[in-house]
């Protein structure tokens, strides 16, 4: 019944013919542990094959790796790590060293390179320096002495940081490296801030004030030059700096509708700068968007959707930054090169500019 049950899930796999009875002499012989030779046989491939698909080393049709991890898969087949680990000398473990405590950029980081990672059954491990380079450097020790294969670099903020002193393989995302020879995937806000002037432009605004957080921060500077290359004359004044809080967002609303009552957009380097907006526009009786269109930055579900209306904003693609960074750790901890990247983010229309 076994060998059944597996032959009749096998079709979409196309496993062929040898595969099937390599498979019922394997049921038929006394019971053990799944070898990587019963894998092999089941996805018709060699052993070679197999082990590269299973390690997510070596160059694979992603059809051929596909099929070998369900013949796995089905068979139950698990990884001895220790064996693994010392017939390579690779641990097959990295490590996310994080700066953000609370998890907002750095957990969706993660998940994208745990993709990207899973594959070659690679284990992350997070830890969290709270901003203590002191935790950082005992962590650090700490990884070297587990033998990591590699680490990456990540926090809550976009602006750059020193480089980790290790020679363990880095790859910094989200928080690139001060040193140009580093690898760093970070995200492009001025782009970000000029699609959502393209998006306000389009639907005609044509008085737009924007709002954005402190002067001191690279993030807050390059979304407010973004935005202002692309209004041009419909910007009112100069960009107003404050803070990332939507308290900031309330007080910036007062200050605009004290000298322009004519303004038609709000554009904002936050998503929670935008919520504050949107709720003073709300109690001073003026309606989003059909007075005032407002738009968001970050696409933080938890703020953008919770406002009301929810944001149009920009999603910063934390993931794909993540999954960019762990093909990037695995370039170099196999010993090729890597390059940097810059990845652009993307426009979320909602309610708050479209609503009815």
């Amino acid at each position: 019944m076994w060998v059944a049950r597996v032959a009749d899930g096998l079709g979409a796999a196309e496993i062929r013919g040898k595969s099937v009875a390599v498979t019922i002499e394997r049921a038929n012989r006394t019971p053990g542990p799944v070898r990587i030779t019963d894998v092999a046989a089941l996805a018709g491939v060699s052993i070679g094959t197999a082990s590269k698909a299973l390690n997510g080393t070596g160059q694979l049709r992603d059809s051929t790796r596909q099929r070998v991890q369900e013949a796995a898969s089905k068979l139950g087949f698990v990884f001895d790590a220790r064996g693994r680990s010392l017939s390579s000398g690779r641990s097959f473990t990295v490590a996310v060293i994080t700066t953000d405590s609370f998890g907002r950029f750095s957990i969706p980081v993660m998940l994208g390179a745990e993709d990207v990672m899973s594959a070659g059954q690679i284990a992350v491990l997070m830890c969290d320096t709270r901003d203590d380079p002191v935790r950082e450097q005992h962590y650090l020790r700490s990884l070297a002495a587990r033998r990591v294969d590699g680490i990456i670099v990540t926090g809550r903020t976009a602006d750059p940081r020193p480089a980790v002193a290790t020679d363990i393989p880095v790859v910094y995302v989200f928080t690139p490296s001060t040193d140009p020879n580093d690898i760093s995937v970070t995200l492009d806000d001025a782009a970000g801030a000029r699609v959502l002037a393209q998006h306000l432009v389009g639907l005609g605004r044509r008085r737009v004030a924007y709002v954005s957080g402190p002067s001191h921060a690279g993030p807050a500077r390059r979304r407010a030059d973004g935005a202002a290359e692309v209004l041009g004359e419909r910007l009112i004044g100069q960009p107003l700096f404050g803070h990332w809080t939507e308290q900031w967002g309330r007080q910036a609303v007062d200050i605009l509708l004290a000298q322009h009552t004519d303004l038609d957009a709000i554009a904002c380097a936050s998503d929670q700068i935008a919520r504050g907006v949107c709720d003073r526009l709300r109690e001073l009786g003026r309606s989003v968007p059909a007075d005032i269109a407002v738009t968001g930055f970050d696409d933080w579900d938890v703020v953008a959707l919770a406002s009301r209306p929810p944001l149009t904003t920009v999603d910063l693609r934390l993931e794909e930054l993540g999954r960019v960074a762990g093909r990037a750790l695995l370039q170099l901890i196999d010993g090729a090169a890597a390059v940097s990247t810059v990845i652009e983010p993307t426009l979320v229309i909602r309610a708050s500019t479209v609503g009815g």
